[in-house]
């Protein structure tokens, strides 16, 4: 018994069992994850499994009905695991924390709460100012899936959207050299007593990688570019020295270019000081019928003749120069589930150390890799890619994290 202000109070032994699912319960999340307005969006950021792995932890999460039949699960899947199906995307956008793919729209904004912390892409020919501008006023917290980083300072969800597109460039410059689909008919790879496939690849990295090691499996010759002489020695470790490996020499490059069946962008911008683009001139010099695919169409596009180019209002296969271009957006939603799987992967234990912080500035303020992903923190931009790209101002995060 203990005396307080002349009155006599119990006090209760609360087992600690009961106290750490007390705590569980006052972090738990409350997820949002809304259907995509884009009809050429088919990826979700988690699937019914994922969903099953944050509800049983005691973290609620709202789908908005339809939004899972672009990976082919229905919503009986997700409520099956737990998920909570909404009909409205007014009703999923009042949840804590948006999961998105699609950088958000201004509408979608409009429905969100304040201080609301929202993660997607922050594919720029998608994202509008007026969005942005929307989010600093409603003092948005965002996070950019490109940006975030792990323990050994590397990119994981852009890593495996780039080694996801690698390997779907191969599918699809073998579908697009064959005879069904107008191509030349030529046979990528290579038979006996017929000379193979060449194939040029502009950019070292992940996507770079798994493309050349696809090609190589089938028999193709490969030529790989990068003016980074540690990815070229990175790859050339990885694949062999069967491969060919150079810098942007240019007569080096202007001979590959007149020869190849197929080229293919995998350079990447985001958060590099330098864009090296493959001018007009050389597509110029490229056979009749040879296939150029463009990888960073979301990043501004690897070409010349593909840079610039309105989703809108520019065809995503054309042909200039007598050369056939491929440049659709998110080629990894060629297979979505797949995709969906990989975030899933990544995002869970994200969602996961969320909860046990219990705030966006805990989690940023343990997760160094989390942080490096944050561009907007209660409506202040903190990211110098983002701002940039906007002509917006933007401060270090550090001067906010203890001011909000």
């Amino acid at each position: 018994m203990e005396t307080t202000g002349g009155k006599e109070t119990q006090c209760a032994y609360i087992p600690q069992e009961l106290l750490k699912e007390i705590s569980k319960i006052g972090n738990r999340l409350l997820i949002g994850i809304p259907r995509e307005r884009n009809q050429d969006e088919r990826r979700l950021a988690l699937t019914p499994e994922a969903v099953d792995m944050l509800t049983d932890c005691g973290h609620r999460v709202l789908v908005e009905s339809g939004a899972g039949l672009g990976i082919n699960y229905s919503d009986s899947h997700f409520s099956e695991a737990g998920a909570e199906i909404v009909a409205t995307p007014a009703e999923v956008f009042q949840a804590d924390i948006i999961l998105k793919i699609l950088p958000p729209l201004a509408a979608e904004v409009a429905l969100m709460r304040s201080r609301t912390t929202i993660l997607s892409m922050v594919q720029f020919n998608a994202f509008a100012l007026e969005t942005i501008e929307l989010m600093m006023a409603k003092r948005i917290n965002a996070i950019a899936y490109e940006l975030i980083e792990d323990e050994y300072r590397r990119y994981p969800i852009l890593s495996i959207i780039s080694e996801i597109e690698g390997a779907a460039s191969i599918t699809i410059a073998s579908e697009l050299l064959s005879n069904t689909q107008g191509g030349k008919g030529i046979l990528l790879g290579g038979i006996p007593g017929v000379s193979p496939t060449e194939v040029v690849i502009v950019g070292a990295g992940n996507a770079g990688t798994v493309a050349a090691r696809a090609a190589l499996a089938l028999g193709a010759s490969v030529k790989v570019f990068d003016d980074d002489i540690n990815k070229l020695r990175t790859i050339q470790q990885v694949l062999g020295q069967g491969l060919f490996t150079s810098t942007f020499h240019p007569n080096v490059l202007r001979n590959a270019f007149q020869s190849a069946d197929v080229v293919i962008g995998a350079m990447r911008y985001i958060n590099t000081r330098h864009r090296y683009v493959i001018a007009e001139e050389l597509i110029r010099t490229m056979k009749k019928g040879a296939l150029v695919i463009d990888l960073r169409i979301n990043q501004g596009g690897c070409f010349e003749t593909t840079c610039c180019l309105s989703p809108e209002n520019d065809p995503t296969v054309f042909e200039q120069y007598g050369v056939l271009h491929y440049c659709k957006l998110n080629i990894s939603n060629r297979v979505a589930r797949t995709t969906s799987m990989a975030f899933s992967n990544i995002l869970v234990p994200l969602l996961l150390s969320y909860g046990d912080t219990g705030s966006i500035q805990g989690l940023i303020k343990a997760d160094y890799g989390f942080r490096s992903g944050v561009y907007m923190y209660c409506g202040k931009l903190v990211n110098s890619y983002v701002s940039n790209h906007f002509n917006l101002s933007s401060n270090s995060l550090d001067l906010y994290l203890s001011a909000f």
